[in-house]
């Protein structure tokens, strides 16, 4: 072989693009676990470990809507925690459950979507953006309970606005399901698409996926039985966390820096990173 064609080869081989990197298949974001072990710890001490704080950690930690929104005859009420607790029940609330399987099904929602979201926004952004909808769908579903003194339990307004905000990219063309509805399947190397709110909401898939989680929530209004056994779900809160990530997303996903040093879409190479 010649200098010639060494050089020549050298010159390919360097202009070739990098492997694609493989994610492993239970490779989760830390702060997703660090989320599922909360859920985990939350329940396993007032329930097995110290059960006599079971009651305390209902009375002071769940969302109970007569506390944000009391009732005509509820204005003198006090409740646990006082005026504090009406702040801080809007995201521990979301830390309690009711069960092993309330537990589970929301840990498994929680790694479905909370891994894409936590991946594309890193860890601050991830945190405030699941408290965020967390707060808000609790905030929506006290307003549509007013003077309820049944308590909500449960992450899954949170997670639900985790589902709002990957539906936002994860059927971009560099998303997970990029090649869902479509023909083709875009190079793992493409400039990161920018996930606006009038692009999804002009894609017919999220649409879909839109259309799909509001009607399970209407079935769910209805007293949908689960495991033959008819449960009280949340569902506002649902609706109100979710439609709180979709909407919001665009404030907390980061511009991506390129190989060249600057944010923006350069049509080459991996990102370095993200703001």
């Amino acid at each position: 072989m010649s200098e010639h064609d060494s050089s020549f080869r050298a010159v390919n081989d360097n202009e070739r693009p990098p492997a694609p990197r493989r994610e492993a298949a239970f490779n989760a974001p830390l702060p997703v676990l660090l989320l599922i072990a909360a859920l985990v710890i939350c329940y396993v001490v007032p329930v097995y470990v110290m059960p006599g704080l079971g009651e305390a950690v209902l009375l002071y930690g769940s969302l109970i809507p007569a506390r944000l929104f009391p009732g005509a005859d509820q204005a003198a009420m006090v409740f646990p925690g006082g005026w504090a607790a009406s702040v801080w029940t809007l995201f521990s609330y979301t830390f309690l459950h009711g069960s092993w399987p309330h537990v589970l099904l929301n840990s498994v929602w929680l790694l479905a979507f909370g891994t894409p979201m936590a991946r594309r926004l890193g860890t601050v952004r991830f945190f405030a953006f699941y408290f965020l909808c967390g707060a808000v769908g609790g905030l929506v579903h006290a307003a549509f309970n007013v003077g309820s003194l049944v308590p909500a339990i449960g992450a899954s307004g949170a997670i639900s606005g985790l589902m709002g905000g990957a539906a936002r990219f994860v059927f971009l063309a560099d998303g997970p399901l990029g090649a869902v509805g479509r023909n083709e399947w875009s190079s793992s190397h493409a400039v990161r698409a920018e996930a606006g709110i009038i692009a999804a909401l002009t894609d017919r898939r999220i649409l879909i996926f839109v259309a799909v989680w509001v009607g399970l929530n209407l079935l769910q209004a209805t007293g949908l039985p689960l495991a033959g056994q008819p449960v009280q779900v949340a569902w506002i809160a649902h609706l109100g966390g979710f439609f709180t990530g979709l909407l919001l997303f665009g404030f907390f996903d980061p511009p991506a820096y390129s190989p060249s040093g600057g944010p923006g879409n350069v049509n080459y190479g991996e990102w370095k990173g993200k703001l």
